[in-house]
């Protein structure tokens, strides 16, 4: 279901702060914390490029990495990191802590298949998605990679909701006060000036 679980080396910081992270930054390291199974947070340094390489190949935030720490193995999940806005590198990540028994919140990622079965895209009819993402509540062993749309069928003025999603087992949406709408096929929109010329024609 989830992407293989990897594997990122790390050292411990005494020091925090905004200078002690500079200077870490100029050494090819960033600064991160560990957090979560009601234990005391550990401040770690990771290498910024294998982290931001893992960032950029996708599904970062939906798969489980082991961080060795002097020999300690923790298994963790990302739940938050932020990239600097000029350079894209990464400047510092919020791991938690997982168990085998774990249930985490996540953003999973809607892939959406068969537009060549939708009449409704097949007959001009714009394909509008409300949501790129579905906040799922989810064991962190038991994590999908995505979860897919099927477009089959749809026609102009067609939804797609939660509940025309297949779910993996064990996974449940966050909301579940209403069946939300992920996409819909909507009516394309004609230029005015394509119209007009049209008209005096």
């Amino acid at each position: 279901m989830s992407h293989d679980t990897y594997e990122l080396k790390a050292g411990t910081r005494e020091r925090v702060g905004k200078g002690s992270s500079r200077e870490l930054r100029r050494n090819g390291l960033i600064p991160a914390v560990i957090y979560g199974e009601k234990q005391p947070p550990i401040a770690i340094t990771l290498p910024v490029k294998e982290v931001t390489q893992r960032i950029h190949a996708g599904g970062f935030m939906t798969t489980v990495a082991v961080i060795d720490i002097n020999g300690d193995k923790v298994r963790v999940l990302p739940k938050d990191y932020q990239l600097d806005p000029v350079r894209d590198f990464t400047m510092h990540v919020d791991f938690l802590r997982v168990s085998k028994d774990s249930v985490v919140t996540v953003e999973v990622p809607v892939h959406f298949i068969n537009e060549d079965a939708a009449p409704g895209i097949k007959t001009g009819g714009v394909l509008n998605i409300v949501r790129h993402t579905v906040e799922l509540t989810v064991p962190a062993d038991d994590i999908p990679e995505s979860i897919e749309a099927d477009l089959t069928g749809l026609k102009i003025g067609d939804s797609i909701h939660i509940s025309n999603i297949t779910l993996p087992k064990n996974a449940t949406p966050t909301i579940t006060d209403r069946d939300f709408t992920i996409a819909s096929i909507a009516t394309p929109v004609v230029d005015e000036t394509e119209e007009e010329a049209a008209t005096e024609e």
